[in-house]
């Protein structure tokens, strides 16, 4: 199969009336564009999506869902157990293998991410390895049986104008070989890397345009009997005939390999099918059966726009920031740019906020992908360059592969091999990335692994395990979260690590946290908050030791502390699960009132 076309079709009819009028149009269906619909429309707000192709493609790209993004799917009504049952199950997606070929010697392992048990005391929804298009199928069909969404398929993004505080967006119906205009508030581009929106609105982009040109080829093949027990997520092959990796998203059948190529001597020109299959039998050391589904070309670079909006007009995802993969962070990085983005289109769609709090979208997410195309770019070069220098770049293949099995047989240099392998252990834990990033600190993170509780501004409300689930609260009803397929826990654990302190965060809310034992002051607070704002701006309280209780242990106490809540504090999350500050007892209801109406911009 070729790679995709991106041809333009003919347009031969101009209709310049107002087709559509519609509070927010979403350009791409991918998954940050569907996933944002699903979320505008819990909170109440119309969309219309607009995709380029009748039909996404079918090559899985994207893997890994990161504990983040099963936190965002939970909070709106995505159910994480069902998500969990599709894709790669934990036993098959646990390592990262360095191999010369599957069928060839193993050399080392890695753990892939984190997904040990002791995880689950940072994140109530370890990471799961599902293809990207199951993730989209499964959105999309959420959407599906949704009122407040419409998708087009076949229709592509030419332009935009805004004027006043509407845009003006010209659509071509491909199927119809039409133009038309749609008239909306707002406009989001999910349209992925190479987006037309924003060409058209003349944003530049930051970063290295390119190193190198990767190979993206997509096969079918069973090789669960080929890797033997050493399944993984990741085979990194070493052979330098392929020097790339597989990625195994089901081992029975499902499988890609992204690898160099010398492109003067294979120019992406001269790849066709008979290639691609001898390249992926090279990487599986063995001719095996196996269909060849797509091979496409792609450039390890990064890019982050400068900017994330022009009026109204927004980037999310790919649109505002293109990262290799090598670290999993491209898709997830997207998603969380949409849920920051949601909530804030909707306050200002519900006449709850101002246009300036749509500012504060680019000043919380563009440092945090500026940060993930660095450790992505740094991931991608530190391991291609161990697969470079294991001497294998004598043009000779012979003699490079009888280099390669020397380094890694000799003692004198396997250990050299093996303190490599141990160096590319970052590349594969990015925890605190995921969920350790903190809105408003510009400081980079010194290792993308390491994650300690935030307990300030701007970060992700900690997660500790609720004894229960929460009472008495206005929260959208969520089912306990089904641990069993870590099997290390027994039943009566299993039973304490069903619902998390992020349930207490309704998506359509900002919540204030405190103790039922300073309850007097801050229900005092809160009365004062709900008259001081308009009705329609929804202001929860969570009560320790009244609407829920943690389960026992060091963790409960770390929380607690860390909160100060057993010290009388008050502490306001905003409805995308992140602080927007904490109070002291003795804090004011003026101070209270005026933080939130300085992020709504009132």
């Amino acid at each position: 199969m070729a790679p995709h076309s991106d041809h333009e079709s003919d347009v031969s009819t101009v209709e310049t009336s107002h087709d559509v009028d519609i509070p927010v149009l979403i350009v791409g269906g991918g998954p940050t564009g569907l996933l944002l619909a699903h979320m505008l429309s819990q909170l109440g707000v119309k969309s219309l999506i607009i995709e380029r192709y009748p039909t996404r493609l079918a090559a899985p790209k994207a893997h890994a869902l990161s504990p983040r993004t099963l936190e965002i799917c939970r909070q709106f009504d995505l159910d994480v157990n069902e998500i969990r049952r599709l894709g790669t199950n934990r036993d098959d997606a646990y390592w990262v293998n360095f191999v010369t070929s599957l069928t060839g010697k193993y050399v080392g392992s890695l753990p892939y991410e984190r997904m040990d048990a002791e995880v689950l005391e940072q994140t109530p929804t370890m990471i799961h390895n599902i293809p990207q298009p199951a993730f989209e199928q499964f959105v999309a069909a959420r959407l599906k049986r949704d009122g407040k969404v419409e998708v087009r398929k076949n229709h592509s993004f030419t332009s935009c104008t805004q004027i006043g505080d509407k845009v003006f967006t010209r659509v071509e119906d491909r199927s119809l070989n039409r133009t038309y205009e749609i008239r909306s508030r707002h406009v989001i581009a999910c349209d992925g890397a190479k987006s037309k929106v924003r060409e058209i609105l003349g944003i530049e982009c930051e970063g290295e345009s390119s190193y190198e040109t990767m190979m993206t080829i997509h096969f079918n093949a069973n090789i669960r009997s080929v890797v033997g027990e050493q399944v993984g997520m990741l085979h990194w092959v070493m052979d330098p005939e392929v020097s790339g990796f597989i990625i195994g998203y089901d081992l029975d059948d499902n499988q890609v390999l992204i690898c160099n190529f010398d492109s003067e001597k294979h120019p992406v020109g001269s790849w066709n099918e008979e290639h691609a299959h001898r390249v992926v039998t090279a990487a599986i050391g063995k001719s095996i059966p196996f269909d060849v589904l797509s091979w496409r070309p792609w450039i390890l670079s990064r890019k982050v726009a400068e900017h994330y909006h022009q009026g109204n007009v927004f980037l999310a995802g790919d649109a505002a920031h293109a990262f290799p993969p090598t670290g999993g962070l491209g898709l997830n990085t997207g998603l969380a740019d949409v849920h920051n983005l949601a909530y804030k289109l909707a306050s200002l769609h519900q006449n709850n906020a101002n246009p300036s709090l749509l500012s504060t979208y680019q000043t919380d997410r563009r440092q945090v992908a500026m940060i993930s195309a660095q450790q992505s770019v740094k991931n991608g070069k530190k391991i291609f360059g161990l697969l470079k220098t294991l001497g294998t770049t004598d043009p000779d293949i012979e003699i490079a592969k009888k280099n390669l099995y020397q380094r890694i047989t000799d003692p004198t240099t396997r250990l050299e091999v093996l303190k490599g392998i141990e160096g590319q252990r970052e590349h594969f834990d990015n925890l605190g990335l995921h969920i350790g990033y903190v809105y408003g600190d510009t400081e980079i993170p010194a290792s993308a692994s390491l994650y300690v509780p935030s307990y300030r501004a701007g970060a992700r409300l900690p997660h500790a395990w609720l004894s229960g689930a929460p009472k008495g609260l206005h929260l959208p009803e969520v089912p306990p979260i089904d641990n069993s397929y870590v099997s290390e826990f027994k039943a009566d654990v299993l039973a304490q690590k069903q619902y998390s302190t992020l349930d207490l965060c309704a998506f359509d809310a900002f919540t204030i946290f405190y103790s039922s034992a300073s309850e007097a002051h801050w229900e005092e607070v809160l009365a004062q908050l709900r008259l001081s704002f308009p009705k329609s701006l929804k202001i929860n309280a969570a009560v320790l030791g009244k609407d829920f209780e943690l389960v026992p242990g060091a963790r409960k106490h770390e929380w607690v502390m860390g909160l100060q809540l057993n010290h009388g504090a008050g502490v306001l999350v905003r409805p995308d699960q992140h602080i927007l500050n904490c109070y002291g007892k003795e804090t004011s209801v003026e101070e209270v009132i005026k933080g939130l109406r300085s992020h709504l911009g009132l």
